[in-house]
């Protein structure tokens, strides 16, 4: 059955059709993972950090980490290792500093997962339609040539039709994609800044002042840019 449909695309507008609802096949599955990853992970959940910030800055520490047990979103997750760490005597703020933003930065690096993909996906669908359209309007005029130019007018306007067909779904498929790239990467910066911020007043408090829990925060966007 697959086969039989595949076939029919491919008389239709050639390959460039084909490939170009693999690309969307490709994308939506993308898009799904993502979703559901960023529910998983708890991309945007930051109540129970907050919480636990206000406690530790109470000085309830053992209050906050009770609060953070359990929790898988991403930012809960910083904040206990940065917690439990913190409490340990034997690592200096220096230490705790680099446990801690290494950790974030590996989660981080998992929410971009299949985004280069995506995007990659992005840009290429419109080229491989207007790809097609050009081979199309090619073969088309090609074989006005050779008709000596007794072609059937509905003919050679069908031929353009199809291979403009080609540049419309390349577009089709870029442009929600775009936009739901976009929103995944947004939602993925917007991460990063929780990260860095709370992070940095929990160092600041916690360490030699608040110069030193601000260099954390910059070290954790430094390297998110460079990876």
């Amino acid at each position: 059955m697959t086969e039989l449909i595949l076939s029919q695309l491919q008389s239709i507008g050639g390959p460039v059709i084909v490939l170009l609802i693999l690309l969307s096949v490709a994308a939506a599955a993308i898009t799904f993972v993502k979703i559901v990853e960023f529910a998983r992970m708890g991309v945007g959940r930051h109540g129970p950090a907050r919480e636990a910030v206000a406690r530790w800055e109470q000085g309830d520490r053992a209050g906050a980490l009770q609060h953070l047990d359990g929790e898988s979103a991403c930012l809960p997750q910083v904040l206990s290792r940065v917690m439990q760490a913190a409490q340990d005597p034997n690592l200096s703020p220096e230490a705790v500093r680099e446990d801690g933003f290494g950790f974030a930065l590996d989660l981080l690096t998992r929410l971009r997962r299949h985004l280069r993909t995506l995007d990659t996906i992005v840009q290429a669908a419109p080229m491989l339609g207007l790809l097609g359209t050009v081979l199309g309007m090619i073969d088309a005029f090609g074989k006005l040539e050779l008709g000596g130019g007794s072609v059937d007018p509905s003919q050679l306007a069908g031929g353009i039709w199809v291979a403009l067909l080609t540049t419309a779904l390349g577009l089709i498929v870029a442009i929600p994609f775009y936009f739901v790239t976009t929103w995944l990467e947004g939602r993925i910066e917007r991460e990063r800044v929780a990260m860095e911020t709370t992070m940095a007043m929990l160092l600041a408090r916690n360490t030699a002042g608040a110069a030193a829990g601000l260099s954390a925060g910059s070290a954790i966007g430094a390297r998110a840019a460079a990876g």
